[in-house]
């Protein structure tokens, strides 16, 4: 094949289209340079860097939703009732706890009253939003005039969740109330299932 020649006009419009591209390639990798590199701290938007490029901040992760702890399997409930427990053991009862009286019971395996966990959990939640930083100066007056004073006189009211438990800080005791029965639609519609199981196996 013989070469093909161009005439000057074509030869010098190709050179031009090429001139361009490079230098369109050279802007592009400088401004990629620029995106990569950390941000200028005294910049006025620092924080407005692209996440995801070598030298910027990851994106922050959003804290898990809260959940009452009464939702919780397994594990994941254990290891939030020994939190709680810390919780309870180290700081609400040593400060607020006061003395166990009739007026006042106390039981020792608290953990074991589900409803008594729940309001403790609550109490807890409460407590570490209100103590941030974010909830300002007042946040902690709010937590006890709000959430501990309630919390407290309901879970160790004379005829609460553990009115059956110690009354005497020298006679420990520890029994669960036994809750009120199922109502009567939930009753009929747990007798009717069996019927219904056994005119399926007829059928």
């Amino acid at each position: 094949m013989e070469p093909i020649r161009l005439s000057d006009s074509n030869l010098e419009s190709i050179e031009a289209s090429v001139r361009r591209l490079m230098e369109q390639s050279a802007e592009q990798a400088r401004q990629l340079d620029h995106l990569a590199a950390a941000p200028d701290p005294s910049s006025p938007f620092p924080a407005f860097g692209m996440p995801g490029l070598p030298g910027m901040p990851p994106l922050p992760t959003a804290p898990p939703e809260p959940r009452p702890i009464l939702e919780l399997e397994g594990e994941e409930y254990e290891n939030e009732l020994d939190s709680l427990s810390d919780w309870v053991d180290d700081f609400l009862m040593p400060t607020y706890g006061a003395e166990v009286t009739t007026a006042s019971p106390w039981c020792q395996q608290w953990q074991e009253h589900d409803d008594v966990v729940a309001w403790l959990h609550a109490l807890w939640m409460a407590y570490q939003q209100h103590k941030d930083p974010e909830a300002g100066p007042s946040g902690p007056f709010v937590w006890h005039r709000d959430f501990l004073t309630h919390a407290m006189t309901t879970v160790r009211a004379p005829g609460g969740p553990l009115s059956a438990c110690m009354t005497d800080p020298d006679r420990p005791a520890h029994r669960l109330l036994p809750g009120p029965k199922p109502s009567l639609r939930s009753a009929r519609a747990d007798s009717a299932e069996p019927e219904d199981d056994a005119a399926e196996t007829l059928s």
